[in-house]
């Protein structure tokens, strides 16, 4: 029997790295729907004080606003202003990408000059037959280099997990492409989008040294040496430099920056969910396989918990988050109303059946219980006169409405059925041949 935990096999697939307790220390998890404790939902059209939200006025100036403060201060963390000016140098250009139909940029952006410098390097590839394109934009695992094979594109230099074709966490020629799969550029572009991407390591180190690493540093106050309880950990400063990405992405004339959708798989779909709910700029939030802390609902308690996320990745969330171990309900509010802070702006939650680890149902779940936010703003949520009470079945996906959703055949992964289904979902809302 393989003696890993399933938080460790995925982050051996994903390739990073894990500073834990041993398998035997871990708190414990179940993947038993029978298990699963009777809950009551925090209600996200109800103040704080118990009273209706009746319009679509009170959602956007009082009670969205509560709930978005209690996930910044007990949750992710805050995260400094954008810098009032980022450092942006065109490091490459090719006219003649993917054999003549576009145009390939590498984008050095300067994040932090001190203490030391935090650069993130955007890799950017745009349709030359659809421009200002609309855009896919998020991080990546592995470097830029893993996600194409070609050797144009820069080798990234930063620390990485010793996955295949990283050595001595360096990576190396033979790491060229070994993401692929999951990011189709061709496909994407041939549908008259751009893919904007980026090393999520560039601007924080997946890994806990007490954030003396990555970005942090750059905003620590005089004597401070960590982010304070309520201040921003690792999700919160990659959903940050999203933002910074979408800043760039303002300014390239090739690009539609009205028109971006975000996107994030596993820990970094959690982080697409925040940078959507904390960056209006953000046109569509894409969610794949994102599980505790994103899209799952926290109060069922199903496959990876709060003791166990906060076990295995300490540096993910804000301390404050640490004091709902083991303690979902106590938590004022539930990942329903994540999703439903991106309201009215579309959103889509994809899961896969092998993943329980993640909840599928608990994914599903938070769509569906954000719907009446959505509707509230004047949209058709999940669609249909209500959202359905069950799951769709399976590669049945749901992306008629402004919150769209699938569970796929298959495991914990990225593949072509995802992506077609959020060209689709792009398609009918991002009006790709808008002028």
């Amino acid at each position: 029997m393989n003696s890993m935990s399933p938080a460790a096999i995925c982050a051996a697939l994903l390739g990073c790295v894990m500073v834990t307790p041993t398998f035997a220390e871990l708190p414990l998890t179940h993947t038993d729907e029978s298990k699963v404790p009777v809950y009551t939902l925090p209600d996200p059209l109800k103040f704080d004080d118990g009273s209706p939200v009746t319009s679509a006025q009170q959602w956007t100036e009082k009670r969205r606003p509560e709930i978005l403060r209690i996930f910044t201060e007990q949750m992710y963390g805050k995260a400094p202003a954008a810098p009032a000016n980022l450092r942006i140098q065109i490091l490459s250009r090719d006219e003649n990408a993917l054999d003549g139909t576009a145009i390939r940029k590498e984008i050095e952006i300067t994040l932090a000059e001190a203490p030391q410098p935090v650069k993130m390097t955007m890799l950017l590839y745009i349709p030359k037959s659809n421009r200002p394109a609309p855009v896919f934009w998020g991080l990546n695992f592995c470097g830029n280099h893993a996600v194409i094979n070609d050797p144009a594109v820069r080798l990234n230099t930063n620390w990485m997990s010793n996955f295949p074709g990283v050595v001595d966490h360096q990576a190396t020629d033979a790491a060229r492409g070994t993401r692929a799969s999951r990011w189709p550029i061709s496909l994407i572009v041939k549908r008259g989008y751009a893919v904007a991407t980026a090393y999520y390591g560039d601007i924080d180190p997946d890994f806990d040294d007490g954030f003396k690493n990555g970005i942090h540093p750059a905003f620590y106050k005089a004597g401070q040496n960590r982010p304070e309880a309520d201040e921003w950990g690792s999700i919160a400063a990659w959903a940050w430099g999203l933002s910074r990405g979408m800043d760039y992405l303002q300014q390239d004339v090739d690009v539609d920056a009205s028109r971006v959708a975000v996107i994030g798989h596993s820990r970094l779909g959690k982080t697409a969910l925040w940078a959507g709910a904390t960056d209006p700029r953000f046109a569509i939030t894409i969610s794949n396989d994102s599980g505790c802390g994103g899209a799952a609902l926290s109060r069922r308690g199903y496959g990876e918990n709060f003791a166990r996320i906060n076990a295995s990745f300490p540096h993910w969330f804000c301390d404050n988050f640490k004091k709902f171990n083991n303690h979902e309900a106590e938590m004022p509010v539930d990942q329903h109303e994540l999703i439903a802070l991106i309201a009215p702006r579309p959103v889509y939650v994809a899961s896969a059946l092998e993943d329980q680890w993640a909840d599928p149902k608990g994914e599903f779940l938070s769509a569906r219980y954000a719907d009446p936010v959505y509707r509230l703003l004047g949209t058709n949520g999940m669609g249909g006169d209500a959202p359905p009470e069950e799951s769709p079945a399976v590669d049945q996906p749901l992306k008629t409405g402004s919150i769209g959703y699938h569970i796929r055949a298959g495991k914990h992964d990225v593949t072509e059925f995802d992506w077609l289904q959020y060209l689709d979902f792009a398609d009918l809302h991002l009006q790709k041949n808008k002028p």
